[in-house]
């Protein structure tokens, strides 16, 4: 594991992603999804939501880096409000 700098925030990043994915499968498993649409130009299921909220979230982070010297944690902040507007209404 010496390739890669492991800090706190990203072994919290990567343990919270594992979480998340145990627990959409718990879900999956006890409450099967309903595909549905949303705001989102698509039918979509719960796994489908997740997977856009991780790459909206990676996109903002980028883009938040790139374009600002502002401190990370509104990006993570926006990052996460996004993720849950889209779970919930995507």
């Amino acid at each position: 594991m010496q390739w890669m700098a492991w800090t706190l925030p990203t072994a919290v990043f990567f343990v919270a992603i594992g979480l998340a994915l145990l627990l959409l499968t718990l879900l999956e498993i006890y409450r099967p999804t309903v595909p549905r649409r949303g705001f989102l130009p698509m039918v979509t299921t719960r796994g489908d939501r997740f997977f856009v909220s991780l790459l909206v979230t990676a996109y903002l982070h980028v883009l938040f880096l790139a374009f600002s010297d502002g401190p990370v944690l509104v990006a993570s902040v926006t990052s996460l409000c996004a993720a849950v507007c889209l779970m919930r209404w995507g």
